[in-house]
Parts: C-alpha cells; sequence; structure tokens
C-alpha cells in the first residue's frame, strides 16, 4: 500500500513538472521589454551624438572664443596640450556615432529593403571620420569602431590619404544609391527620412571633401568637386543638416556656457574687431557685453549690452594674471565685461548645432567656380548667396538673433567679392559663416590659411607652437593601443601640435 502511494505521488510530481515546463517558456517572456531594437533608431542615436562641446581647442584656435583661464580650460587660450581635452573628438565620434553607425550597416546591409537606411548611415558615418581625420590625421579607419562586429579591440591605423580615398568612395557610392522611391525612413530624425535631402547632405559633404584636397591633390580635388555638384548639393537653408536641440536634449556648448563656465569664456578680440569693422549685423545676433561687471555674477540680463558699437573682444593671449590689466586698459571695469556669445540667444540650450549648411557649401562652390573646377553659376553670386543664407540662419538660434533684410542687403551691397582677393574674402565669411562648428572651422582654416590671424602671442605656451595644426592622440590610445599608435607616428611624423595632417600644405 505504502508503495502504491509512493508512485502516485511521483505521478503527480511528475505531471506538474510537465505542466510548468509547457508554459515556462511563454511565462518568463517579458510583453513589454523589447527583444529588437529598429536600425532607425540606433542610427537616431548617432545623429544625437555628432552634436558635442569643442570649446577648448577648435573654436579657440581659430581665435573666436577663448578663456583667460588654466585648468581644465587650458588649451587653445596657451597654445598647450591638454590630452584630457583633445580627446574630445576622439571619444565622442568612436563611442556615441561611429559605433553605432557601423551597426547600423552591420544590421542592414543583407536587407534591401533597408537599403536608404544602410546609405543614410554610411554618409554619416563618412561626416564622422572626416572630423576624425581633420582632427588628427592617420586615424583607425577601417579597423576604427570594430570592436563589436569583429572583435578588433586593438585597430591599426590608416594614413590620411587612404582614408580620404574612401571617404570619397563612400559618399559617392552612398548618394548615388539613395533611392527616393525606395522605403521612407519616417522615424529619422535629421531629414524626416527624406532622400533627396539626405542625398544632398551625402553630395554637400563629397563637396566639403574635395574642396579638403585644392592643395594636396588639385586634379582630384576639381574631379570630386565636379562630380559633388552634379549630384546636387545644399543651396538652401531648407537643406540644412543641423542637430536640433530640447530640454531633453541640450546643446553641448550651450550646456557648457549655461553652466559652470558661464562666466569663463568670451569672443576675442580678432573675431569681434573683425565683425566690427565691416558693420556685420551678425555682431548683434551673436555678442553681449554685461556693462560694468566685477565678476561672474554680474552677467545678468539687466546688465546685458547688445548694442554692436559696444562690444569689446578679449585680446589673445590673456590670462588670469594679464587679462584684468588689458581690461583696464580697454576702460572696461573688469575681464567679466568683455563680449561673450549671448547664452540665452544665440547659445540658449535649446539651440541647433550645424554641421553643413547652405553659407558653407555655396561659400566653396563660389571658390570651386573661381578655380574653374564648376563653370555654372558666377563666384559673386555663389558668394552673396552665401551670406545671405547665413544671415537668414540667425533666426533659427532665437527670433532675437533674425538678421533684418534690410540690414543683410546692404551689408552684401558695402562687401562685395573683389578681384584679387576671392580666395581671401572667400574663406573669411567660411570662418564666420562656420562659428560654433569648431571641428569644421578649424580644418577650413588650415586649408584655405584664412583669415590671416596673427598666433597666439600667450608667452607661456608649449615650445615651438606658434599655431596648432593637429589635435593629439588620447592617453587611452597610447597605453592600451601602443604597438599600432606608435607605427602610424612614424609615418605622420611627432604627436604634437605643430605635426601637420595630410592634406595641410
Amino acid at each position: 500500500m505504502k508503495k502504491i502511494v509512493n508512485f502516485c505521488a511521483l505521478a503527480l510530481l511528475l505531471t506538474m513538472i510537465t505542466s510548468c515546463e509547457k508554459g515556462f517558456d511563454e511565462l518568463n517572456t517579458s510583453k513589454t521589454n523589447a527583444t529588437k531594437i529598429d536600425p532607425a533608431f540606433i542610427l537616431n542615436n548617432a545623429v544625437i551624438n555628432t552634436s558635442f562641446s569643442s570649446l577648448v581647442y577648435e573654436i579657440g584656435i581659430v581665435q573666436q572664443i577663448v578663456s583667460p583661464n588654466s585648468g581644465v580650460l587650458t588649451g587653445a587660450n596657451y597654445n598647450q596640450d591638454n590630452r584630457a581635452s583633445t580627446l574630445v573628438n576622439w571619444q565622442a565620434y568612436y563611442r556615441n556615432v561611429i559605433k553605432n553607425t557601423k551597426d547600423v550597416i552591420e544590421m542592414t546591409k543583407s536587407d534591401p529593403t533597408r537599403s536608404n537606411l544602410m546609405n543614410m548611415a554610411r554618409i554619416l558615418q563618412a561626416y564622422s571620420f572626416m572630423v576624425l581625420t581633420d582632427s588628427y590625421g592617420d586615424i583607425p579607419y577601417t579597423e576604427g569602431g570594430e570592436g563589436y562586429i569583429s572583435g578588433i579591440f586593438f585597430p591599426k591605423y590608416d594614413t590620411q590619404k587612404t582614408i580620404y580615398t574612401d571617404l570619397i568612395k563612400e559618399l559617392s557610392e552612398a548618394s548615388a544609391a539613395l533611392d527616393p522611391n525606395g522605403r521612407v525612413e519616417s522615424a529619422d530624425i535629421l531629414y524626416g527620412g527624406v532622400i533627396v535631402r539626405w542625398k544632398k547632405f551625402g553630395y554637400s559633404l563629397l563637396l566639403r571633401a574635395g574642396m579638403r584636397l585644392s592643395n594636396v591633390d588639385p586634379t582630384q580635388a576639381a574631379t570630386v568637386v565636379k562630380n559633388a555638384f552634379a549630384g546636387g548639393v545644399i543651396t538652401s537653408n531648407l537643406d540644412n543638416a543641423s542637430m536640433r536641440h530640447d530640454a531633453n536634449y541640450k546643446n553641448p556648448i550651450s550646456n557648457t556656457l549655461n553652466s559652470t563656465e558661464a562666466a569663463n569664456y568670451y569672443l576675442t578680440k580678432p573675431f569681434v574687431d573683425a565683425l566690427k569693422s565691416t558693420s556685420d549685423p551678425r555682431l548683434k545676433s551673436i555678442a553681449v557685453r554685461y556693462t560694468g561687471a566685477k565678476s561672474g555674477s554680474d552677467q545678468i540680463p539687466a546688465n546685458a549690452n547688445t548694442n554692436p558699437a559696444d562690444q569689446n573682444g578679449l585680446p589673445m593671449g590673456k590670462d588670469n594674471g594679464s587679462a584684468p590689466p588689458a581690461a583696464t586698459a580697454d576702460g572696461l571695469t573688469s575681464f567679466y565685461e568683455y563680449s561673450q556669445l549671448d547664452r540665452n540667444r544665440m547659445a540658449k540650450l535649446t539651440a541647433p548645432m550645424f554641421m553643413v549648411t547652405a553659407s558653407q557649401t555655396n561659400l566653396l562652390l563660389a571658390e570651386a567656380r573661381f578655380r574653374g573646377w564648376i563653370t555654372d553659376g558666377t563666384v559673386d553670386q555663389y558668394y552673396s548667396d552665401a551670406i545671405k543664407a547665413n544671415m537668414d540662419q540667425m533666426v533659427s538660434f532665437d527670433a532675437t538673433c533674425a538678421v533684418l533684410p534690410a540690414d543683410r542687403d546692404a551689408y552684401i551691397a558695402a562687401n562685395p567679392i573683389q578681384a584679387g582677393s576671392e580666395l581671401k574674402l572667400i574663406n573669411y565669411q567660411y570662418w564666420i559663416s562656420s562659428f560654433l562648428n569648431g571641428p569644421e572651422a578649424f580644418a577650413n582654416f588650415r586649408r584655405s590659411g584664412f583669415p590671416a590671424l596673427a598666433p597666439n602671442p600667450y608667452p607661456g605656451k608649449d615650445p615651438g607652437v606658434d599655431w596648432i595644426n593637429r589635435l593629439t592622440y588620447p592617453t587611452s590610445e597610447i597605453s592600451v593601443n601602443s604597438t599600432n599608435l606608435n607605427a602610424a607616428i612614424a609615418i605622420q611624423g611627432p604627436d604634437n601640435l605643430t605635426t601637420k595632417v595630410w592634406w595641410d600644405k
């Protein structure tokens, strides 16, 4: 009898186990957690992360905004190497952009229905690699960002010449392959999946890449520029490639200027004087001076003065010790009274950040037309259209930044292109049009040599650093990927601020 009871109990137990197993998988599968991510959202994450802060180096190198303070702000203001800041581009793009674009390409390359998405990712990836190679020179390209996909954790470096050859191929192929009749990637936050606009973005980057080669390989530059122009580039502000910001995704430069560094960054004297000397109406959109400010606490709206005639830029080469007497000599209460980028208007937290604009593209077309690389249009027209586009773009930062059409047209009439000074004037305007896009302003300044700025006179600059020509590699690469890094240095030259990148001739 006892055995019968035991067999019954065992049978009941087995039945219960079997019943549990039948519903186990379903019971333990979440009905709400995502098990697969649409690659369009991964691309969006890459787009969001193209927007970052570059105040310490690039914007200071081209002498638009600097700080008189040292410590973490040491960089272009003193012409000194600060690897805690030169790593900004490297980390921002490899970790947050290229990792994601590589993932999108891997997920979509075998799916013909997502061909548009794959080519959008190729274009954004090319943009990111261009920023990186322009900043540092030789970088991990072929194997860069392949850690998750291929298990390559110590990527080799490619020469910038090789990188540019492939960037041109990628931008040419991806832009041409985008199909307006294909699937609409409506989740796309850059252009809402509008393929015609993505094409213009891709071909505008191709134009930019071609112009980078103007000194190192003019023949190839002419071919690339001609092909980009034929593909169709951004010539209207409606097609500008920009990252929009809101309360959740704040403009990184604005976030810096509206928090810990609010009283630490100032417009430079070369930049302010350049705009004042031509009565440039954009100065009123950009600048504010806090009249009578003795400290950062006095930089309040009640003391704000946006009158262009009253703006006064901080001279280059000043630190905490030399800025106060410079302010006194300029008739200011303290150096806190020097002009700043207006953080309540153009640098407000929701201000957009621009990657490629109609103004920049029209200026490149003006130069290309001057060089005879394209035959459509005139230098004068591209030049005036570029200035008009940039002035009209000002309203996108804030309604109070709008440039009145009458002021815009008066400036264009008073500052025409002049025979014999075409390259100087075109690239001077590119300097202004690229304001707040530090990497692009820095790249075009090195390529063109304009504007003709004086070297930073800071007496404590690193030995031999009159001009910063590139950013130094991160310490993480030195300690972790040293073999490949040293191989790159042996080809490119010393890992310092003065070594030039390949196209900088």
